[in-house]
Order: structure tokens, then sequence, then C-alpha cells
């Protein structure tokens, strides 16, 4: 698998210099996360802040994931918010990581449409990236416990074109069994690890798994606090996220039968994208 992995060098990431890390580090961090948060969510309503609504409303949820992806908000406050985080940013390095890694594990799948299955799916960005991406033929069934995504994701997938390789369904991923029609050669789980205890992982991997057949490929991402600011987003936006590194995911994910893991950074060292593959 690593020599497919090297192969995705032409990625246009973004990075912050020197510079702005040691800012970051020894300045705008210790400042948001120390600075009162009434005051803090006072003057992010009072800027009329989308992505601080956005989280307050749904923490963590696809809105806010959207707004971050788009880079180009309108307030002041996402300005700084959104152009400067290093949350925000690495969200954006892990969609572009992420598409190049489902486009080539499509492109891998023998010329065969690779069924590509997303849990906890939200609008789905990153398979409608991929799918975009590559002219080997691929569809996906995406999956959430709500849908209030779909009508965004259908509607940015007709957009770019793969409107009829995408199908939305509404239900509990622990119940995929009953939910798909034809077994994944692809799963994703990206972007919802963070949300989850370990027991929860591992209840819906064991299911995710239960569909799978060998050789098929799970992909999935870790957080780490490099980022710096997971005392402000947990108490202005009420973010809670599990910081686990790549092999400890992978440890719980070995609990569900998968291996051969590889762990690839996005440069701000905050996500990794992890690709494993079921056992026989």
């Amino acid at each position: 698998m690593d020599e497919w992995i090297n192969d995705i060098n032409d990625i246009e990431f973004e990075s912050h210099g020197p510079v702005r890390r040691a800012l970051k580090t020894m300045v705008i961090n210790p400042l948001v996360n120390y600075m009162p948060a009434g005051l803090t969510k006072g003057l992010l309503k009072l800027a009329k802040s989308e992505l601080a609504h956005a989280n307050w409303n749904d923490p963590g949820g696809w809105r806010s994931m959207v707004i971050s992806y788009e880079g180009k908000p309108g307030q002041v406050a996402d300005k700084i918010l959104v152009g400067g985080g290093s949350v925000p940013t690495a969200l954006r390095n892990r969609k572009r990581l992420g598409a190049a890694v489902l486009t080539k594990l499509i492109e891998q799948n023998d010329g065969e449409s690779a069924h590509i299955l997303c849990l906890g799916a939200g609008p789905g960005i990153t398979i409608i990236e991929a799918l975009k991406s590559t002219e080997s033929p691929a569809h996906a069934t995406l999956v959430d416990i709500s849908n209030d995504a779909f009508d965004y994701g259908q509607q940015l997938a007709d957009r770019h074109g793969v409107g009829d390789r995408v199908r939305y369904v509404l239900g509990d991923v622990r119940d995929i069994d009953e939910l798909l029609a034809e077994p994944p050669a692809i799963v994703t789980m990206i972007g919802i690890c963070e949300y989850l205890t370990d027991e929860q992982i591992v209840e819906i991997i064991t299911a995710a798994a239960s569909v799978m057949p060998p050789g098929a490929a799970i992909v999935f991402n870790s957080i780490s606090k490099k980022h710096g600011t997971d005392r402000f987003f947990r108490r202005v936006f009420g973010l809670h996220m599990n910081h686990r590194s790549p092999l400890e995911l992978q440890a719980l994910m070995g609990q569900a039968g998968f291996a051969n893991f590889t762990a690839i950074p996005e440069p701000l060292g905050v996500y990794h994208m992890i690709v494993g593959r079921r056992l026989p």
C-alpha cells in the first residue's frame, strides 16, 4: 500500500509558515484559550459569526464543516477564524487528502465500479470530490442518522456531475447490513471518530466489517491536539473532541478485524488520514 500512497504528491495543501506558527503558539492560542468564554461568545455574537452560530446549534456539525471547507466567509470574525485557525485550515487539508486517497482506492478496483460506503456522511463532500476527480467507475452510499445535510449534498453532487452516483440513506450505521444492496469495496469514517467514544467506534466498525469482503479498504482520520485550541473549542463552541493518535485508532479498528494500516499526515499535523484493510 505504501507505494501508491507515495504517489500522492500533487495536492495543493495549505500550511503555516514559521513566523505564523510561533505567533500562534506564543500569543494567539493562549489569548483565545484563556480569554473569558462569555466575553468571547459575546464578541462572536456581536460580529455575527456564522461559524460560531453553526457550532452553537450543532457542535462539529456539517454546516460548520462547510464554512471551513469553503474558506471564504463573509464576516470579518469568520475570515479570521476560518482563514487563520489551525483546525479550519487542517480541515481543508483533510478534505484534499481524503479525496486523493479515495481516488487512488477507486482506481485500484480493477475496472469494476467501486462501491463506497460513507458512515456518518453528512453531505459527503469528500466522497463527491473523489467521484468527480476520477474517470474510473464508482458510486457511493452515504448513511447518516440525520437527513439534514442530504439536500445540500445532492445539490453539490448534481453541480459536479456525479448526482446519479450518490445515494443518501437515513439510518443508524450500526444497522448497516439492513441498509445496503451490495457489499462495499471502500468504507469511510471521515470526521466522526473524534466525536465518538471507544465503545461506539468498535460497535460501528464491527457492523461495517460484517458487510465488507476481505481486502476491502477502510478510510478514517485521527485528530491531534497540535491545533493548540482545544480549550477554546470546548469553552466557546461547546465542541468536545476526542483526540487519539493514529496508533490508538488502529488498535480500535483491529478489534473488528482490520490491519495493514498506513497513516498519512496533512502538513499541519492536526489530522492523519488512515487506510486499513479488512482481514480474511
